[in-house]
């Protein structure tokens, strides 16, 4: 005979039989579900007990670290201090020694021998010659030894002052021969000039200005005349300036 209990099937069968009630289990599938998701869960729980150890291991390390660093620092402070104060022990010293009055003694200087003429001595040189043979070799010593100054200065090569001038020399437009503008600038021919390098540097709209180095004599040359006779190369040039002016 078969009976139905909730979820259970009885089955019962003859009382003689070894198995009297036998139990069949038909939502086993829940249990195993139940099961499956329950230690899931575990292993999830696992995972994430084990990043928390690794997030507070470093944590702690990175504490130790910034400990270890703060300890450092307050030592580096001590040693700072300590100078600190060494500085200022020896910076007391200093200014309290400055302040003392210093013993020095004042040594006359000593008396050079120079023949001096007192005006009760009429003329009369202490110190001279014993003879006339003496003052006269003495003389003609001293009139040598003029001789050879003047001739050693004489062969002196005197000194020339010169000037390095750098020229802005602009043209009409950007039509305007560069080459040959800078051709005929360097045609100006003066005693105490000599011309240098140049380059060509843009001004705006393709306009460029050139740009040209030369040394001149003071003595020999005045720009004021070095730039007119350069302005005066009106088919090319429009106008002058000094860029730069250094004495050599």
């Amino acid at each position: 005979m078969v009976v139905v209990s909730g979820n259970v099937l009885i089955v019962k069968k003859d009382m003689t039989s070894p198995l009297v009630h036998e139990k069949i289990w038909f939502e086993k599938f829940r249990y195993d579900e139940a099961e499956r998701q329950y230690f899931e869960k575990l292993s999830k729980m696992d995972g994430i007990a084990a990043l928390a150890t690794n997030v507070n291991v470093e944590l702690v390390n990175r504490l130790n670290s910034l400990e270890k660093s703060n300890t450092e620092l307050n030592s580096l402070v001590k040693d700072l201090q300590a100078v600190i104060k060494q500085l200022d022990s020896r910076v007391k010293v200093l200014e309290t020694n400055s302040n003392k009055p210093s013993h020095t003694t004042t040594v006359a200087p000593a008396p050079t021998q120079e023949k001096t003429v007192d005006d009760n001595d009429d003329g009369v040189d202490l110190f001279g010659s014993d003879s006339e043979e003496e003052s006269e070799e003495a003389k003609k010593i001293k009139e040598q030894r003029l001789a050879e100054y003047a001739a050693k200065k004489s062969k002196k090569p005197a000194l020339i002052a010169k000037s390095n001038i750098i020229l802005d020399v602009k043209p009409w437009d950007d039509e305007t021969d560069m080459k040959l503008l800078e051709a005929e600038v360097r045609k100006i021919s003066m005693d105490g000039l000599l011309w240098g390098a140049s380059k060509l540097v843009p001004l705006a709209y393709g306009i460029h200005k050139l740009q040209i180095s030369c040394v001149v004599e003071d003595d020999k040359v005045s720009v004021d005349v070095l730039q007119e006779a350069i302005e005066a190369i009106e088919d090319y040039v429009q106008s002058v300036d000094i860029a730069a002016f250094n004495k050599v």
